[in-house]
């Protein structure tokens, strides 16, 4: 776009990188928390005088979003080494250009260094150490050389396990135990560097899945919060001047989030509103302990007072399609509230056999069916009882998404309880 103060006032307040442009080659790139703010700064009339004359020789502006403000740190470093544009003094002074570095040696060490290494350059050390120390709370790593006893970091849970109690343990086996998390760790750590934030959330919950089916909950839990820790410094940031500006601003990202929603499912249903909104998820190892959850969410809102739990009856508890089916009818039998969509954890055979029971027995007086659809995830979609999928974007997902995770920990958490109360009695 161009440099102008009415396309600036149209840019999202949002994280993000800009470039600015002169005859199709980048001179500045930089990165903010608000693209709309930042960018108008740079019409201000009191620039420094660097500033001033790459604002004058700029012709144009282009920026990317991003989701968080550690994915604005880490893309603005990539593109400034990939690009070298003349006005980021930092590339013209190695004095100052600082890079992430992650060393060869047997157990990786993550350090910072002044010259030339593999993430970087950053503008200033204040973002390096931003990233670093997020990242050691995610994923503990070494920053030292080998001793003989273990680092103080590891006694605070940042270095873990320390190479110098790995090279100083006695046992193959836990050697080996141990060598294999801190290189997982050291993997982890070059793809949340390099923005494949993804890649490493699918890992971790494939682990986080394995353990749980082999029972062992205490480290699936601590993979578990491994991912809250994960989603919450990648997830979008909202301003505190938003709340200033405009008390009403939760409610009025809830409403954008349905009417997005609604205009979506408009073209398969008959629906008018999406005031109630249930949604359902099974959870069970192997048809062990299996349970159900139901949560609702009331304009947008989680209503916690709402939630329920259920117990699998049948004996095929470890089929998700009879479990859901029983839940379905038991649903039905209540007088609770009637909701105006069901939302299914799920595939399209999960989607059809409610739909199924709600068709049949779900109608109102008016004869309208309780419209329900499938979330399923990678990526995330809706899917509808006819076979159609729709994947979702902006707003709608993050509601749908935030309801499906919702269902997904309030039916663990009563079938951890009862997988814990099982094991227990079988100790006992």
């Amino acid at each position: 776009m161009e440099i102008t103060k009415e396309n600036f006032l149209k840019l999202p307040n949002v994280p993000g990188v800009y470039t600015f442009w002169k005859s199709k080659k980048q001179i500045y790139i930089g990165k903010s928390v608000s693209l709309k703010s930042r960018l108008n700064s740079y019409l201000a009339v009191n620039l420094g005088i660097k500033t001033a004359k790459m604002v004058a020789e700029a012709d144009e502006v282009t920026f990317i979003e991003v989701n968080s403000d550690l994915e604005s740190l880490l893309l603005e470093s990539y593109l400034i080494k990939k690009h070298k544009p003349k006005y980021n003094i930092v590339l013209k002074d190695d004095k100052h250009a600082l890079y992430i570095v992650i060393t060869k040696e047997e157990f990786p060490r993550v350090i910072t260094s002044r010259k030339d290494g593999d993430y970087g350059p950053f503008p200033n050390s204040t973002n390096v150490k931003t990233i670093l120390q997020l990242i050691r709370k995610l994923f503990p790593y070494s920053d030292h050389k080998l001793s003989k006893k273990p680092c103080l970091y590891s006694h605070l849970g940042l270095c873990s396990p320390c190479p110098s109690e790995i090279i100083n343990t006695q046992s193959p086996i836990s050697k080996q135990k141990l060598t294999k998390h801190y290189k997982n760790n050291i993997r982890n750590i070059k793809l949340v560097l390099s923005r494949k934030f993804n890649v490493v959330r699918k890992s971790l919950e494939k682990e986080m899945n394995n353990l749980s089916k082999q029972q062992k909950y205490e480290e699936a839990k601590v993979i578990r919060d491994r991912i809250k820790m994960l989603d919450y410094i990648t997830q979008e940031k909202i301003e505190t001047e938003k709340f200033l500006e405009n008390p009403n601003f939760v409610e009025d990202i809830r409403n954008q989030e349905l009417n997005l929603l609604l205009k979506i499912l408009k073209s398969k249903f008959q629906i008018i509103s999406l005031r109630r909104i249930e949604c359902f998820d099974i959870a069970h190892l192997s048809g062990s302990s299996p349970t159900a959850s139901m949560v609702v969410a009331i304009d947008g809102e989680m209503e916690h007072s709402e939630y329920k739990h259920f117990k699998i009856r049948q004996k095929k508890g470890q089929s998700d399609y009879d479990s859901m089916r029983e839940i379905a009818i038991r649903r039905l039998k209540q007088t609770w509230d009637r909701p105006d969509l069901i939302i299914v954890d799920g595939g399209l055979g999960q989607v059809k056999i409610f739909d199924e029971v709600f068709s049949s027995k779900g109608r109102s007086a008016s004869g309208r069916g309780i419209p329900v659809v499938g979330i399923a995830k990678n990526p995330d979609r809706l899917i509808f009882s006819d076979g159609t999928k729709v994947r979702l974007q902006s707003e709608a997902l993050h509601f749908v998404s935030r309801i499906r995770d919702e269902a997904h920990r309030f039916a663990r958490r009563l079938h951890y309880k009862l997988i814990s109360r099982e094991l227990l009695t079988q100790s006992t």
